[in-house]
């Protein structure tokens, strides 16, 4: 059910946000510990750990809830990774005393044709494509598009010249599901060491990407327990300064770190920046008045209109990412 959000003395804006760090944290890990230890009964908490905050965040509640011993932080690179990902990653890790394991799923990939099969899919509308060309998916901004927003290809050869293409359902759909295969590979060793070590898999979705479905179901959407999931982007960034998390890390720009060329979250899915995805989100579960969203975020009141309806349209295309397996009747034994 929708709140109706009450305005104080303070306009609506980025203060809205603010929670209380030291209670929140004291919340999450006693939530974490009764269901790690008690309605899963496993002994610790293994997750892959990226170098981005949402995973940082991530890991130093692990660390409070069941103690860093118990935490186990996988590197995952592949041949797409940015090196600067393990890097921050191995910063985090050291800050917060964890163990850790690099899985290079570069070769599973390859083997698994992901590469292949992405490129093949790219050449449909790019014939040159091939070794050497770094690529990316992009969506047109927010604040200058009215209406559906189409994703394009942005592609660059080998001498450093980038182009701009249009993409087909078909072949925009043959990418993305070539690229999910990482996703779903790093799950794959997740849950192998989570199984080895009788851990439970934590998962690292924020409330923007929980919401709007900006995860792959069976890849990173697939957790045990996901403690951040309630947390909008601006809180995560709010605990990540009261638990340590490293400076440099808080003041990276959220990466998917997914395709060759750098790639933000905003140009591939968000279309505005985590900080006024945040109002708008905010706003619309809070019934804010659209004037007071436009005025906090600074964006013309058709632009706003514009964000809401695409949140309305994210959440009922990715409903399914949420739904379990659906069944012809309900089996009573096992419900839970």
């Amino acid at each position: 059910m929708t709140e109706v959000y009450c305005q104080q003395m303070s306009p609506f804006g980025p203060a809205s946000l603010m929670i209380d760090p030291f209670a929140e944290v004291e919340r999450i890990v006693r939530a974490l510990r009764s269901e790690v230890g008690g309605i899963l009964h496993k002994r610790g908490l293994v997750l892959g750990l990226s170098g981005g905050v949402d995973s940082s965040v991530s890991v130093a509640l692990a660390v409070r809830a069941v103690g860093a011993k118990n935490v186990l932080a996988l590197f995952m690179p592949e041949y797409d990774s940015d090196p600067e990902s393990l890097r921050l990653g191995r910063m985090v890790a050291e800050t917060f005393g964890v163990s850790t394991a690099i899985e290079d799923i570069g070769p599973a990939l390859e083997a698994l044709d992901c590469y292949r099969r992405r490129e093949e899919a790219i050449r449909a509308v790019l014939p040159a494509y091939g070794a050497g060309w770094k690529s990316k998916l992009v969506i047109a901004d927010a604040k200058t598009t009215k209406g559906y927003a189409l994703t394009s290809l942005v592609a660059q050869s080998p001498d450093g010249a980038s182009q701009r293409v249009g993409l087909p359902p078909a072949v925009y759909l043959a990418i993305v599901a070539a690229t999910n295969m990482k996703q779903r590979t790093r799950k794959l060793i997740e849950y192998t060491h989570a199984d080895r070590l009788n851990y439970a898999v934590l998962g690292t979705p924020n409330r923007l990407e929980y919401d709007q479905g900006f995860f792959v179901k069976n890849g990173d959407g697939a957790a045990d327990v996901k403690p951040i999931a309630h947390l909008y982007k601006s809180q995560v960034y709010h605990l990540a300064e009261y638990l340590g998390v490293p400076a440099e890390i808080r003041a990276r720009p959220p990466t998917t770190d997914t395709f060759s060329l750098p790639q933000t979250q905003e140009e591939f899915y968000f279309s505005l920046p985590w900080n006024l995805m945040d109002l708008c989100l905010f706003g619309l579960n809070h019934a804010v008045p659209l004037a007071d969203i436009a005025t906090a975020t600074g964006l013309a009141t058709e632009v706003v209109e514009s964000v809401l309806a695409d949140i309305a349209s994210k959440r009922r295309a990715t409903a399914a990412l949420h739904m379990p397996p659906l069944l012809v009747e309900p089996v009573r034994e096992v419900s839970t």
